[in-house]
């Protein structure tokens, strides 16, 4: 098999080429059956516990870019052109730990020793990503691990410790690095075929629609943090599989007709954080709309094409009144993002037709923006509701409202009765009041395993108080929320 069908990355500065087996196979396995990497541990296999988590390095820009994902979920062919780290990986020639490994050590970070790998993993990261990182950015770079054994205290200690103890692989090994990732850079579209099935990772938007438009009916697959676990629960056999994550052209943000365009390839990390610079009032959302490896891997415009009712992105979006650009191999289309959805995981996406970007409106002045998730636990959980509010005042009055929830229907919907009520209302408890309740009209949600119908109903109400009690200036936390308790 040709070098077209050869996928190639590095593990410890060596070269590895796999031209065979399922296109579905994670890293995970991989490392544990080949090379018998077995520091990386399966905890649950979805991307939630960081005991699998490794970390990728690719080139960007001038430099080597860092980043933690869970080997659980990523699927072998997708590291091409990358350098992977294992735990295995830390320990130098001579035999010394990595300072991630020596803090874990010397601040008792590990009992049972399952998870400490995954934290080592998450803590090399950080090390390699964050000269000075403040607490809640360390404590943000381990909300993907979990341990059941020290309490994280000392896992934080270590967290702080670890810069204590220089590790220098020098300029000299940054350059080498560099010089061998560029070696292995992908300028091809690759293909696997085999008994394991088809793998296509195009390198340009138009052998994206001909892959796609000559089997239609393939998986897209970008970070793999929906597709993934169809394998690892679902136990799903995926025979064609088209793969976003090679084309430049869909991994980058650009600004054009007072829209901000996010490509189809480009992480969570890196869409929020071209969000947040338009919309800081997004942060909440942004931070806990999943853990570093997950938002390391997946995109925002996976997500959108997803389509879940509790996808976190949407309703933040549809309140923007953001669109997205559709591409096939017959041409391009663009519509408001709340029109792809049909119904309960069904899409306005014709054969071949896959999302080739998300565009969002630029900022503009004097916008109340917010977006809330309420669920279970407040880091890497899925939520119950999610509340998104676009709000306009004029003169202490509503002069344009776009509201918009994931988990009160079988789609991410605008509330419609609720806008409308709102609009022109006084920014007060007694102006937004005929909103909330016209929220009854705009959605009948069920009950799950999450929340009961009548806990989402109060819930979407709640959130708009919040919003009231977070932007008005008349009103206390008590009189908007029409109690002192």
């Amino acid at each position: 098999m040709g070098a077209a069908g050869t996928i190639r990355f590095l593990l410890d500065g060596e070269i590895h080429s796999v031209a065979d087996g399922a296109p579905t196979t994670t890293v995970l396995d991989w490392l544990r059956e080949r090379p018998g990497r077995t520091g990386t541990k399966e905890g649950c296999a979805e991307g939630d516990c960081g005991a699998c988590t490794v970390v990728l390095a690719e080139l960007a820009g001038e430099g080597v870019r860092y980043r933690a994902v869970n080997a659980c979920i990523r699927f072998l062919p997708t590291l091409d052109g990358k350098a992977l780290f294992t735990v295995e990986s830390l320990r130098s020639p001579a035999g010394s730990l990595h300072p991630a490994q020596r803090a874990m050590v010397e601040c008792h970070g590990s009992q049972c020793g399952f998870c400490t790998p995954g934290f080592v993993m998450s803590l090399f990261a950080l090390y390699r990503s964050d000269r000075r990182p403040d607490e809640a950015a360390i404590r943000h770079a381990l909300s993907g691990n979990l341990c059941r054994c020290t309490g994280y205290r000392p896992i934080l200690d270590a967290a702080r410790r670890m810069y204590e103890y220089p590790h220098d692989d020098g300029a000299a090994g940054e350059r080498e690095l560099r010089e061998r990732l560029d070696a292995i850079r992908v300028a091809q579209e690759k293909r696997l075929d085999g008994a394991g099935g088809r793998y296509v990772a195009p390198t340009s938007v138009a052998e994206l629609a001909a892959a796609l438009a000559e089997r239609p009916a393939a998986t897209i697959l970008a970070g793999g943090t929906d597709v993934g676990l169809w394998v690892t629960k679902r136990h799903a056999v995926l025979p064609d599989i088209v793969y976003v994550g090679n084309v430049c052209e869909l991994a980058s943000v650009t600004r054009r007709d007072g829209f901000l365009d996010i490509g189809a390839a480009v992480s969570l990390t890196d869409a929020f954080a071209a969000l947040l610079a338009e919309y800081p009032d997004l942060y909440e959302i942004a931070r806990r709309f999943a853990s570093p490896p997950i938002c390391n891997a997946g995109t925002l415009c996976g997500n959108v094409a997803n389509g879940s009712p509790i996808g976190d992105s949407m309703p933040a979006l549809i309140a923007l009144g953001a669109r997205v650009l559709l591409r096939s191999a017959a041409g391009r289309r663009e519509l408001p993002i709340e029109d792809l959805y049909l119904d309960y995981m069904k899409k306005d996406l014709r054969p071949g037709e896959f999302v080739q970007a998300v565009r969002v409106p630029q900022a503009r002045a004097g916008l109340l923006l917010r977006s809330y998730k309420i669920g279970k636990r407040y880091d890497q959980d899925i939520a119950a509701v999610c509340g998104a509010f676009a709000i306009g005042l004029r003169d202490g009055r509503v002069a344009s409202a776009r509201v918009a929830f994931g988990g009160m229907a079988a789609t991410p919907r605008r509330a419609p009765a609720c806008e409308q009520a709102l609009a022109g209302a006084a920014w007060t408890a007694a102006g937004v009041a005929p909103a909330i309740a016209a929220l009854a009209s705009d959605f009948a949600p069920i009950t799950d395993l999450r929340a009961t119908r009548e806990y989402r109903a109060q819930v979407a109400g709640n959130l708009l108080r919040r919003l009231l009690a977070e932007t008005s200036d008349g009103g206390t936390p008590a009189s908007v929320w029409g109690h002192a308790g």
